[in-house]
């Protein structure tokens, strides 16, 4: 007698359930059991993408690694930006695999691999570098999975819900993505103060039942097409898309004699290489009878304008989340009287007025982009966007917190009144059967675009730094009486190991000077150094400089993806093929045109 494992038995349950809720013509009630179940998995998936920022020294503690030692730096990059990497790359092939095989298959699948993952994570077995290489590569496994989520869950929305509510539906889905990715940051902290494994720990209830919930309640609404795999598109892609990427990963840390690794070698063959790639790709795509990246939708003018807006931005808001992490706990936190090692709580704590602005305007400007058409509010978010971004940069490094606050409200704002129109106008944009796809492309464009944000603006901070910053540290040491030589040696490291002390909630001076320079100086003078004072006040001016460069660079594409969204014309979607109606999603869908 064959025997079955719970595991299996309970499997067999959950599929039997939904293949019988297939079979079943859904209710009313449906598109909120939807919306509620994809909210959940896009925040869990966003959340775990920035979660362990804020965590990264209680869990390089934990795993006993110093990140900023010789040699590990690049545990560091991959443990933030591997996630990235993994959804930008895969989310079109998964998210074109949801219009072949089904989306609330690979949705489903997505919850499960995510939460076999987070176990994983939360047990990790090693330390040092193995500890390190351990999470890494199951931080890649459950991007793998948290991509099947947010690649399908627009899609599934559009699916879900008439074009008349469509824009309320997507745009709450949207803000609890982006809001996730700042959740995360206050999420982190608090868990960090208590166990590093809680990091990972959290996200096993939430994934299990997500799992359940999901395989229990969702239904295929749209019909499928088979059809088959662009082997080559998707080959070219990965691989275009993933070494152009790493290049620009590798090309913030130092080289030879330079503060950034834009001359070596293989950072150029990287960048040269995945360009020609993506030409490739393109080339094939445009020639493929079934591609996965379906270039004929850039002829749509609402899906290409808001594909760019959706772009630019995705790279300012990148550059906005990891500059203020820098400012808060590299800065004002220590002049406030925070310890360093407290520094990354507080930082998510204060942040929160940009993670409220998302939550407030999101799903209000969704519902309004409904009745009045997205170009209005997207256009209008994106120049209150860029106003905050010139705010910001005219404030002083010592900034009044009030001040500072409204700032950021008013950029959480700004951009939650541009991505919840901004998402409706390019799932509403195209026919039913392309909605997987265009769900993947449209986040393959946003989680590009952050992981571009960080090689751009950490390259124009590390620069901005590189040019003032020697002097003033060598010279700031050798005042507190650090010898002449170490002063000069210390000052002389690639600004970027500065800036990921601070970003590690660590004093920058202990880690330059060591203990045993420390130890040779008098106490009132090893007081000095480590102090709260000393090193933010010694960096706030080459700490400026740079911030300047990076929040202009950020305020012009903003005002490049207002031009964009402008020029989207009116509010362009495919008809009302709503499962509810009972259509055939297959059919091609006409172009409707409706108010600006």
């Amino acid at each position: 007698m064959t025997g079955r494992t719970p595991a299996a038995g309970i499997r067999g349950r959950l599929l039997a359930r939904s293949a019988r809720l297939r079979d079943t013509p859904p209710g009313p009630g449906y598109k909120w059991v939807a919306l509620s179940n994809t909210t959940l998995g896009v925040l869990i998936a966003t959340m775990d993408a920035s979660i362990v920022i804020i965590s990264l020294p209680a869990i390089f503690r934990g795993i006993g690694l110093d990140p900023l030692a010789a040699g590990n730096i690049g545990y560091l990059l991959w443990m933030i930006l591997g996630y990235l990497l993994v959804s930008a790359v895969l989310v079109v092939v998964l998210g074109r695999l949801g219009d072949m095989f089904g989306r609330v298959r690979i949705y489903n699948l997505g919850f499960l691999v995510f939460a076999c993952a987070s176990v994983a994570l939360s047990l990790d077995p090693f330390r040092a570098g193995a500890g390190a290489l351990w999470l890494i590569l199951w931080r890649i496994v459950q991007a793998f999975g948290g991509s099947m989520l947010t690649a399908n869950s627009a899609a599934i929305l559009t699916d879900a819900f008439p074009a008349r509510q469509r824009g309320m539906a997507l745009g709450i889905n949207q803000i609890t993505a982006l809001a996730g990715q700042f959740l995360g940051l206050l999420a982190g902290g608090l868990l960090a103060a208590v166990d590093w494994r809680a990091v990972f720990w959290v996200s096993v209830p939430v994934s299990v039942t997500g799992t359940v919930w999901s395989y229990l309640s969702l239904r295929e609404t749209s019909a499928g097409g088979r059809g088959r795999i662009d082997w080559l598109g998707n080959l070219t892609f990965a691989s275009g898309a993933g070494i152009l990427l790493a290049g620009i990963t590798y090309g913030i840390q130092p080289y030879g004699g330079h503060s950034t690794g834009w001359t070596d070698p293989w950072v150029l063959a990287g960048l040269i290489g995945g360009v020609l790639l993506l030409l490739v790709f393109a080339r094939v795509e445009s020639r493929a009878a079934e591609p996965m990246f379906r270039l004929s939708l850039f002829r749509v003018r609402a899906f290409a304008a808001g594909n760019l807006a959706a772009l630019l931005t995705a790279i300012a808001r990148g550059g906005l989340q990891f500059m203020l992490i820098i400012w808060l706990q590299g800065i004002w936190l220590p002049l406030h009287g925070y310890d360093f090692e407290d520094t990354p709580l507080w930082a998510g704590i204060f942040m929160l007025p940009l993670t409220l602005g998302f939550l407030v305007a999101g799903p209000v400007s969704g519902y309004l982009s409904d009745r009045f058409g997205a170009r209005l509010f997207s256009t209008a978010g994106l120049v209150v966007v860029a106003g905050s971004f010139l705010g910001l940069l005219a404030l002083p490094v010592d900034f009044d917190y009030g001040v500072f606050a409204t700032l950021l409200l008013l950029n959480g704002l700004g951009q939650g009144m541009f991505s919840s129109p901004n998402t409706s106008s390019i799932m509403g944009s195209v026919p039913a059967r392309d909605r997987g796809v265009a769900s993947g492309m449209r986040s393959t464009f946003q989680n590009s675009g952050t992981a571009l944000s960080i090689g751009v603006f950490f390259s124009l901070m590390v620069s901005g730094l590189a040019s003032t910053l020697p002097k003033t540290l060598g010279s700031g040491l050798q005042a507190h009486g650090v010898p002449a030589a170490t002063a000069h040696q210390a000052a002389s490291l690639p600004p970027v190991s500065t800036l990921f002390a601070t970003f590690l909630g660590d004093n920058p001076i202990g880690h330059l000077l060591g203990g045993g320079t420390l130890d040779q100086l008098t106490a009132a003078q090893r007081a000095a150094l480590t102090g709260h004072t000393f090193f933010p006040e010694l960096v706030s001016g080459p700490f400026h400089h740079g911030l300047t460069i990076v929040f202009g660079v950020a305020a012009g594409m903003a005002l490049v993806s207002a031009l964009a969204s402008a020029l989207r014309g009116g509010h362009v979607r495919a008809d009302d093929d709503t499962p509810q109606a009972g259509a055939d999603h297959t059919a091609q869908a006409r172009p409707t045109r409706t108010s600006p």
